[in-house]
């Protein structure tokens, strides 16, 4: 069986190598009907985005006037490494494509968008082809777009960038064109990984930059084909990264019709056993088998299934445009749960520290015994006792002794002490954005309203958003 598995995949490999730039109108098979993608995804409806802009900007506002403060008194971005910009905040959702080299990442997005044999289509091929972090995003012109450019532009959601080096921009690339499916999302096409390719070889923090698209992104696309199941080193670490975000996680065995039924079988159930120990969850990732690329599939094949599974993906990207404004309400709030406990624990440690404090203390030894052992001192304890805060959104105590060793404790002040007479308290403000503005915004979303509600009786003000991500 191995024998025939092999030539399985090298005949494979040969399909691919028809695919290449030069050769493409000499491939035999004929085209693949689209109208389902287009139905799927409503795309010959009206983007509803201009509804919107009402509710992005009382978000926005929310924003700059409850949570930002906090995270600027309390440094919450040297914790967490995470800002939140403008463009962050109005920007499309975002899909994010990874998985092992010449596995149909770019193929894929040639074919959801139409650029097969067009001067536009994203290079395909059997070798490593993308080399490049490729934004493909809308425009009213196609054109492309340098990475420094992408940086410099305070009006997109990729300036923070800049701080991985002028070696990464140069890596990174927009496109832009006039689609109406990239009027509602932006594609991100990443190299492949290539398992004997050391971190020192690109030239830059290749899994930094990935964690950074991946802490972004709406939905993630894995990508396998049934020749490259192998896990490595590099697709451990990218796993690793993924930890906590798999509710937005696909995983996409593709060129499915390569195979003979039994065999794809086999290489379904290969691939669940290599991808087993990474992903440590109950509920283990949809698995979508299918081969997505503009041309039929190949005879004597379960094409049937294959386009129900197509189907089922467009259907899960479709929820994700449609909810697009919920999810950002809803991360925001999550964010701003985040900054408020950040905030209440510092403000903890330094009460401690002055409570420790007398005239003839060394500073030194008082702070390094509260950062060693904040246990002993209560902090942690103290604020699940005092506060609406839950055990599981509290972050790893060793983080904050790494805080406090840039940050001195002394830099700080008490909450108590961050009132103002116009702009009240940081405290109070960032407490009514969680359980009223933000609660009352998405509620005057899901229901259709006018944003600006000021009560929160329909959702209640303690409830959670429900995560959108996850299926039924």
């Amino acid at each position: 069986m191995k024998g025939v598995v092999s030539i399985c995949c090298f005949v494979s490999l040969l399909l691919l190598q028809a695919t290449g730039e030069e050769e493409v109108e000499d491939v035999p098979y004929a085209l693949r009907d689209k109208s389902h993608i287009e139905e799927t995804l409503r795309l010959a409806t009206d983007d509803k985005s201009g509804d919107y802009t009402a509710a992005l900007q009382k978000l926005r506002k929310i924003y700059h006037s409850a949570i930002k403060p906090m995270e600027q008194a309390y440094k919450y971005n040297e914790l967490r490494q995470h800002e939140i910009s403008d463009g962050e905040i109005t920007s499309k959702p975002m899909v994010l494509f990874l998985g092992p080299w010449s596995v149909g990442k770019s193929s894929m997005i040639n074919y959801l968008l139409g650029l097969q044999n067009s001067p536009y289509q994203l290079y395909t091929g059997a070798e490593p082809t993308t080399s490049e972090f490729t934004v493909i995003m809308h425009g009213e012109k196609i054109r492309s777009v340098e990475g420094i450019v992408m940086a410099a532009d305070s009006s997109r959601s990729f300036s923070p960038l800049e701080k991985f080096g002028q070696n990464f921009l140069e890596k990174l690339i927009g496109v832009e064109m006039p689609h109406k499916l990239l009027e509602r999302v932006t594609f991100v096409d990443t190299p492949g990984i290539i398992e004997n390719r050391k971190q020192q070889e690109r030239g830059y923090p290749f899994n930094d930059v990935c964690q950074w698209f991946i802490d972004r992104a709406d939905l993630i696309f894995v990508v396998f084909d049934p020749t490259k199941l192998d896990v490595g080193l590099e697709l451990e670490m990218l796993f690793r990264q993924l930890k906590g975000r798999e509710s937005q996680i696909r995983i996409i065995l593709n060129k499915a019709d390569n195979l003979a039924t039994q065999d794809l079988m086999r290489v379904y159930g290969a691939l669940f056993w290599s991808l087993a120990p990474l992903i440590n969850v109950t509920e283990p990732p949809r698995v979508y088998v299918s081969s997505f690329w503009p041309y039929d599939y190949a005879a004597d094949t379960s094409r049937e299934l294959f386009k129900r599974e197509e189907i089922s993906l467009l259907e899960d990207l479709n929820q994700v445009i449609e909810n697009r404004l919920e999810n950002k309400i809803a991360f925001i709030r999550q964010h701003g749960i985040r900054v408020r406990i950040h905030a209440l624990l510092v403000d903890r440690y330094v009460q401690t520290y002055n409570d420790k404090m007398s005239y003839f203390s060394d500073p030194e030894l008082v702070f390094k015994e509260i950062v060693d052992d904040p246990d002993k001192f209560y902090i942690f304890k103290s604020i699940l006792a005092k506060t609406n805060v839950s055990k599981f959104d509290l972050p790893n105590r060793d983080a904050y002794r790494d805080f406090f060793g840039v940050n001195a404790i002394t830099t700080f002040k008490p909450l108590t002490t961050q009132c103002s007479y116009m702009g009240g308290c940081l405290l109070g403000r960032i407490e009514k954005a969680i359980t009223d503005e933000l609660p009352a915004l998405l509620s005057s979303i899901n229901s259709d309203k006018q944003p600006g509600l000021t009560s929160c009786e329909t959702t209640g003000c303690d409830e959670k958003p429900k995560n959108r991500y996850r299926k039924n």
